[in-house]
């Protein structure tokens, strides 16, 4: 339990680490899109070695699997792009929190396509979460804070996006590997974000002195962490694991503070707090209900 539990914990570490790697990568000129692409296109060799270790029971004839894989490609695909994209135009500790929002996306998504059933509660919850966005990002003086309504949007759209993984991934569990799962979805991501990518800048960076950066974003965020965090899952209650999954947000924020300069006011620093314990409380509650 104490392995499985560290697994979760070290996913969301790099996941955080990998946000303050991707804002590195754009400060010194590289495209949101081409650090997205190579941040997939690793973590896809790295699942392809995990598949051919791993084969049986991949599912990989069956149709249902391929789609929602793909669904859960496009939603990783959006999740990396917008993440990168919301780091360029606000902050690592910013970007991170927002898309730590997911579950709130989940539920609405839920909500609406009557999977889950709304409670006042649940409603109180989605509202405290919007004002902590709102205390967060500033929204009453963007400007003034540093921030955009690009890197607002985007950031939440990462969350979004995140939630289109999330349904995805659970609905393709049932007929194949996870490996494979995440083979397919990996590849779907690759062809997604290299088709907009500048193809000169994406070859580059092959010859480019910082591709070491780019192979540990590939490593910590997308090929180590998901094999982590999946073999963690296992064995972790998913109150326990979306209590963990507070890692990746923390260390973000410290990422910045303490390498990128970043900072944050007293306002900023509640409406961040009131976001991380209310989503957390939102997964613990929904994972209780799952169990009963």
């Amino acid at each position: 339990m104490g392995i499985s539990t560290a697994f979760v914990a070290l996913a969301a570490f790099f996941w955080g680490v990998s946000g303050g790697i991707g804002s590195i990568l754009m400060d010194s000129g590289w495209a949101p899109s081409v650090v997205s692409f190579y941040r997939g296109f690793v973590g896809l060799l790295f699942v392809l070695v995990w598949l051919l270790i791993r084969p049986r029971s991949s599912g990989l004839s069956n149709r249902k699997l391929w789609l929602w894989a793909a669904i859960a490609g496009l939603g990783v695909a959006g999740n990396f792009s917008f993440y990168f994209i919301s780091i360029e135009h606000g902050s690592v500790a910013v970007a991170a929190t927002l898309m730590y929002c997911a579950p709130v996306f989940v539920y609405l998504i839920s909500f609406a396509l009557k999977l889950e059933r709304p409670t006042v509660s649940k409603w109180a919850a989605i509202a405290l979460v919007m004002v902590g966005i709102v205390l967060l990002t500033k929204l009453h003086e963007v400007g003034a804070s540093g921030l955009s309504l690009i890197g607002i949007g985007t950031g939440l759209l990462a969350g979004l996006s995140y939630a289109v993984f999330i349904f995805g991934f659970k609905y393709a569990a049932p007929h194949g590997s996870p490996q494979a799962i995440l083979s397919i979805a990996f590849a779907v991501l690759s062809i997604v974000l290299i088709l907009p990518s500048d193809i000169d800048q994406t070859v580059s960076v092959l010859g480019s002195p910082q591709w070491p950066l780019f192979l540990t974003l590939g490593v910590l965020g997308a090929g180590l962490s998901f094999v982590f965090y999946i073999i963690g899952l296992k064995h972790t209650a998913p109150a326990l694991a979306s209590m963990i999954a507070m890692v990746e947000p923390v260390t973000a924020t410290l990422f910045g503070f303490l390498l990128l300069d970043g900072s944050l006011d007293v306002i900023q620093m509640i409406g961040m707090g009131l976001i991380l314990i209310t989503v957390t409380t939102l997964s613990v509650i929904s994972s209780k209900a799952s169990k009963s």
